[in-house]
């Protein structure tokens, strides 16, 4: 059965991929036979893969919230555009959580020009920066333009010192991370440079998605007992994951939440982030 993607390109149906991304959620596996037998009872010739996903999260959400949650994840990512600054943010609460030290939105002067970074992380002496490349369409690549641009950037900024947790440190090395995917010729010119790429599903097993799901670092835009409007307000309260929450409980009731809704809200936060 040909279905269409969010590009507008024609594809077969894969039953198998849908399956694996459905297990990825935490479903078990007769919830996921049971979702897969009624979407092939409803999928037609030329469907969306948009109302395919669509008609999954809400038939995983009738038996679970923290299912479709992370089910919903690469959505959710998207959730922290437009612009992608917290998005910026959201990276930096990744490394930190491996034990790095992390600052973000820097000014820094190089050689020739200064230069807006994204973030700046620290562990063992050693000081990386981090450029961002947030795409609000998942069907949006960074290309090899990317990586060219970049690397001029920290060519520039890398032999100066520069005051960010000492007053003079030193770069040594620069990541690139996406929320989408790299071509092929942006991996082997980063792969030839030098440079560090992290994206959706690369490096295979340390992906952005492998990340996520095993230090549970889930955004808050993951839940779906929450509606887009009070997501917006926690991100800008600097609530980014969803198990700061959880120390965070109060801020609930702040943004108008009943106490049944944040009753509703912790059940599922503590499902998607095991805190049992």
């Amino acid at each position: 059965m040909k279905i269409v993607k969010h590009s507008g390109s024609i594809v077969e149906f894969d039953r198998e991929k849908l399956k694996k991304s459905l297990l990825k959620s935490g479903a078990g596996q007769q919830i996921v036979e049971d979702v897969l037998r009624t979407i092939n009872d409803q999928i037609y010739e030329g469907i969306t893969t948009k109302k395919i996903y669509k008609l999954a999260f809400s038939l995983l959400k009738k038996s679970s919230n923290s299912h479709a949650a992370r089910y919903n994840l690469r959505s959710a990512i998207q959730m922290l555009g437009p612009a992608g600054f917290f998005f910026e943010k959201f990276i930096a609460r990744l490394f930190i959580s491996e034990g790095y030290l992390a600052q973000t939105n820097l000014l820094l002067s190089g050689k020739c020009i200064g230069h807006e970074v994204d973030v700046v992380i620290k562990k063992n002496s050693a000081i990386e920066m981090i450029e961002c490349k947030f795409h609000p369409l998942s069907e949006t690549n960074s290309d090899v333009k990317v990586p060219l641009y970049i690397f001029s950037r920290y060519n520039d900024l890398k032999d100066r010192s520069h005051a960010i947790f000492t007053p003079k440190d030193k770069i040594a090395a620069c990541w690139i991370v996406t929320n989408n995917r790299f071509t092929s010729d942006a991996m082997a010119f980063a792969t030839c440079s030098g440079l560090k790429l992290l994206s959706w599903d690369y490096p295979q097993n340390a992906s952005l998605r492998k990340r996520i799901d095993d230090d549970k670092l889930y955004p808050v835009t993951c839940l779906t007992t929450l509606s887009a409007t009070e997501k917006d307000k926690l991100l800008v309260l600097d609530i980014i994951l969803a198990k700061e929450i959880i120390d965070s409980i109060e801020i609930l009731e702040k943004i108008g939440l009943s106490p049944n809704r944040i009753k509703n809200v912790l059940k599922e936060v503590s499902e998607l982030c095991k805190y049992l």
